[in-house]
């Protein structure tokens, strides 16, 4: 039997708010959103044509895991509404109970908070030609994929879809968010990592950075939102793998990402269709990431 197409969902009995690389956004009532993922997948912000069978699954429960165990260091999106309520509709809910999140209507901040522990990606390529890694000067002689002394917040701006979030430093996040609030969402961020990055390393995954979301209520209280620590938004590596020096294979979309370096492709839309093979070990990786992580 072939897998659902769950590339997005459709429902009519509420207003769609936005939809986004992977995630679609109804409106429940005036305290309350229905966020849905998708079996979409993006790499270097081009949402791609196939589809990653239980990647918005995983995505969902991957995230539910980490709000159960970051609520005691900030308040998150979640409330006591259950899907039933917000969707009444047996039809319209089917197939959305794993992979969907009522939230609360929350003011997200123009930031997204990322958090880096190891030397890769665009820090690595920004500390070859700097030494540094979006403004922070680091010692000298470190390698790639080396851990770093501590880990560094480097926020970027959030960028529309088909466009690409740039990095700034805590100066220019002090300048959108307010001092009080820059500093309180850089050292909430930095909590939440090392506390999962340690539970994390305990499970043979080591996360190398992440990157979290952020939202206000009506008082101004700081609020965890969209996803959490999921093999979307961090890049996860196997611990028993791990070297410095080279770039580790990982549970997350890099696996995508370096299919797709091999193409001949200039990384703007339309993005090409991923290989039977790619999409099978992707999906495998995701849901292994999960089962390390949550036991599930």
């Amino acid at each position: 039997m072939p897998e659902p197409d769950y590339s997005y969902a459709e429902i009519t009995s509420l207003p769609l708010l936005s939809q986004g690389k992977v995630r679609q956004i109804y409106a429940i009532d005036d305290d309350h959103l229905l966020l849905v993922t998708s079996d979409r997948i993006s790499a270097f912000d081009v949402v791609l044509p196939s589809i990653i069978p239980g990647k918005g699954e995983v995505l969902t429960q991957v995230s539910l895991f980490w709000f159960a165990r970051t609520a005691d260091i900030v308040p998150n999106q979640l409330t006591g509404m259950t899907l039933e309520q917000a969707l009444p509709d047996l039809a319209e809910r089917r197939g959305l109970e794993k992979r969907s999140i009522v939230a609360k209507r929350l003011k997200p901040l123009p930031v997204e908070a990322i958090v880096r522990g190891y030397l890769i990606g665009s820090g690595w390529k920004d500390y070859q030609a700097s030494g540094k890694v979006c403004g922070i000067e680091l010692p000298a002689g470190l390698g790639m994929a080396d851990q770093l002394p501590e880990p560094l917040f480097t926020p970027s701006t959030k960028a529309a879809v088909g466009e690409h979030d740039e990095n700034i430093d805590f100066a220019r996040t002090v300048e959108l968010l307010g001092e009080d609030l820059a500093r309180q969402v850089r050292d909430v961020s930095l909590r939440i990592y090392k506390m999962a990055a340690a539970y994390a390393r305990e499970r043979g995954i080591i996360i190398a950075d992440t990157k979290f979301e952020f939202g206000l209520d009506d008082a101004g209280r700081l609020h965890l939102i969209d996803e959490v620590l999921t093999p979307d938004s961090s890049r996860f590596w196997p611990a028993d793998t791990w070297r410095p020096g080279i770039s580790p294979p990982s549970f997350d979309k890099q696996y995508v990402r370096d299919y797709l370096e091999t193409l001949d492709w200039d990384k703007t839309p339309p993005g090409p269709e991923l290989p039977e093979e790619v999409i099978r070990k992707t999906a495998e990786k995701y849901r292994e990431a999960q089962r390390l992580l949550c036991g599930d």
